[in-house]
């Protein structure tokens, strides 16, 4: 196992709160120090802009983003200008499919999934609305999985964009998104992948997924909250309309009419999200140290624990025993997950209750909510023992009642 406490004193959080027990990652992580001082640094030291100054701080700061750029390519294996900044996965997830508006034409079949965040599926739900796109689902097996027989099922000519998440919010079920891209390829649509859930897990890699874009954020891999990550084929974001137009972006602009620059400057317009770019990199260079290897190992065994601690307990269904990601969703019979929830609050043990923004997923179960505990690098056994008795403990307080 994991040397935890060690890990814990890289996360300022547990100086003030060392009883904490935090399962909630898979909605956003703690964050490291060192990503803290390394946006403080910015922001103490030179905060100027960047791509514009012909003065020492603007180049130092424009080094550093510049650097993370090449930090977060090289850690996906892109290339450097096919990575774009954004404010998160919402943000990048809605630039491809407000760009398609202007690609797709009534007839053409977009395929998404049940198991979709609101983030990867809404963006393209409107896309399909406003071009007259038909907007398709894989059917999900018994267990609430994206398979390729499935997928085969509605793959047609027609077919022209597959937005999938990689790994489900709720689930945490792996798609197996090599074969599905090798099989949209071939019918040459483009294949946009919702990664949020996976890059903090696992190592991701473009040369081996071979998707045409890829979405991610950095508050869910330690790193800060208000920016996240792009990446397409260059060749296709250069055939693609800016989501947002003005400073910096533009190449020529006359009286009547403006071009753009190559990507990836096309799509960061305006001042970019500085200190979070140099923050998210430094985040990449801890996960880095530690290993995704070490990563996995550890969380697994904490995952697998804490399954069977559950299962010890009467009334409780856990809906995807079988998750490739550290991921649990579950319910406790006859309690709602909000009362659950508030319940473990008073032990310090914080979950998430709700749809969990995927209400098809919930939908899909057959019930309202669900309750979430997702671990990471910073959880420990004695984590996964405090969460079990204060589940148990709120079950003995509600069936009082």
């Amino acid at each position: 196992m994991m040397d935890v406490q060690s890990i814990r004193q890289d996360f300022p959080v547990y100086q003030k709160q060392p009883k904490l027990t935090y399962l909630d990652s898979a909605a956003s992580s703690l964050k490291v120090k060192s990503v803290i001082d390394q946006v403080d640094h910015y922001y103490h030291t030179l905060g100027v802009n960047v791509h514009r100054g012909a003065y020492d701080l603007a180049y130092e700061a424009t080094r550093l983003y510049e650097e993370a750029r090449s930090t977060v390519a090289s850690f996906i294996g892109a290339e450097t200008d096919e990575i774009i900044f954004t404010r998160g996965t919402t943000s990048s997830l809605n630039m491809i499919a407000y760009a398609y508006r202007e690609i797709l034409k009534p007839g053409d079949e977009i395929i998404t999934s049940e198991l979709e965040h609101h983030s990867s599926l809404l963006p393209w739900m409107i896309t399909a609305q406003k071009t007259g796109a038909i907007l398709k689902y894989v059917p999900l097996s018994k267990e609430g999985r994206i398979t390729i027989e499935g997928f085969r099922s509605i793959l047609s000519l027609n077919t022209k964009v597959v937005a999938l998440t990689h790994v489900s919010n709720v689930m945490g079920y792996l798609t197996p998104i090599e074969e599905i891209t090798r099989l949209a390829h071939q019918q040459g649509a483009v294949v946009v992948l919702d990664a949020a859930q996976s890059v903090p897990h696992m190592s991701v890699n473009i040369t081996n997924l071979a998707v045409d874009f890829l979405a991610f954020s950095g508050h869910k891999m330690f790193g800060p909250s208000g920016v996240g990550v792009l990446y397409g084929k260059k060749h296709l974001l250069n055939q693609l309309e800016p989501f947002e137009y003005g400073g910096e972006m533009a190449d020529q602009v006359d009286l009547t009419q403006a071009t753009w620059k190559e990507a990836p400057l096309r799509f960061e317009a305006g001042t970019p999200v500085i200190s979070g770019a140099i923050g998210l990199a430094e985040a990449i260079r801890y996960i880095q140290k530690i290993g995704f290897k070490a990563i996995h190992e550890h969380t697994h065994e904490l995952h697998q624990y804490t399954l069977k601690k559950l299962r010890e307990i009467d009334g409780i269904t856990v809906y995807n025993s079988t998750a490739e990601n550290p991921v649990i969703a579950f319910n406790v019979d006859n309690i709602h997950p909000h009362d659950i929830a508030t319940m473990l609050d008073q032990y310090q043990v914080s979950v998430r209750a709700g749809h969990h923004c995927a209400q098809l997923v919930t939908k899909f179960l057959g019930v309202n909510s669900t309750l979430r505990a997702s671990f990471h690098i910073y959880n420990s056994k004695e984590d996964c023992d405090a969460f079990v008795h204060s589940i148990q403990a709120a079950k003995d307080f509600f069936q009082q009642f």
